[in-house]
C-alpha cells in the first residue's frame, strides 16, 4: 500500500510498515497491552502502516474491521495513529488520517477513530481530517496503569447513497491491500 500527498512542500506517505521501521508508538507507557487474552482465532486482524515525511518515519497507523451487524454493509473500519513528538502540530496527523480514511471509505460506509478525552490535539486533528465527534465512550479503554479511561468517538461516513455494494467489494477483493 502507498498513499501520498504534499504537505507544505514536503512529501507525506503512508506505506506498508517494515520490520526495520522505527515505531514511535512502542515507546509509550500505554503500549504495554495484554493482547493475548483472546484466543488466536478471535484476535482481530490489525493492519499497520508507516507514516513517512520526506523519507523519515515519523509515525505509524493501524486499522481493523468493526462489525455492527451480520452483513458486509455493517462493517466499519476503526483506525488510529501514533506520531513522534517532533512531528506533532504540523498537520501530519490530520493529513495522514484524511488519506487513510479516504481510502478506507472506498470499502466501507463508516470509518471511526477514538482518542482520550484529554487529548485535545488529536481531537482537533480528527476534526481537520473530516471526522465528526459522536460522543464519549465511558471507561472504554483499559490501560497499563490499571485504570479504565474515557474516549471520545469520531467518525466519517460516505455521502448518503454511496455505500459500497457487495459486488463492488467482491471486485476489489483481489487487489485491495487496505481490507486485507
Amino acid at each position: 500500500m502507498r498513499l501520498a500527498a504534499d504537505l507544505d512542500g514536503r512529501l507525506l506517505e503512508i506505506r506498508d510498515l517494515r520490520a526495520e521501521d522505527v515505531r514511535p508508538d512502542e515507546a509509550s507507557a500505554w503500549d504495554d497491552w495484554d493482547d493475548d487474552w483472546l484466543p488466536d482465532d478471535e484476535q482481530p486482524v490489525h493492519h499497520r502502516a508507516a507514516i513517512v515525511l520526506d523519507g523519515t518515519v515519523v509515525g505509524t497507523m493501524s486499522w481493523h474491521a468493526v462489525l455492527y451487524g451480520p452483513t458486509r454493509g455493517s462493517r466499519a473500519w476503526s483506525m488510529g495513529l501514533a506520531l513522534a513528538p517532533a512531528a506533532r502540530g504540523q498537520g501530519v496527523g490530520s493529513l495522514a488520517q484524511r488519506l487513510l480514511s479516504d481510502a478506507l471509505l472506498e470499502t466501507a460506509y463508516r470509518v471511526e477513530a477514538s482518542t482520550d478525552v484529554a487529548n485535545h490535539a488529536e481531537q482537533r486533528a480528527l476534526e481537520k481530517a473530516g471526522f465528526h465527534r459522536e460522543g464519549v465512550l465511558r471507561g472504554a479503554q483499559y490501560r497499563a496503569d490499571g485504570e479504565h479511561h474515557d474516549l471520545v468517538m469520531y467518525a466519517r461516513t460516505q455521502a448518503p447513497g454511496s455505500a459500497p455494494s457487495p459486488a463492488r467489494e467482491e471486485a476489489r477483493a483481489g487487489g485491495d491491500t487496505l481490507a486485507g
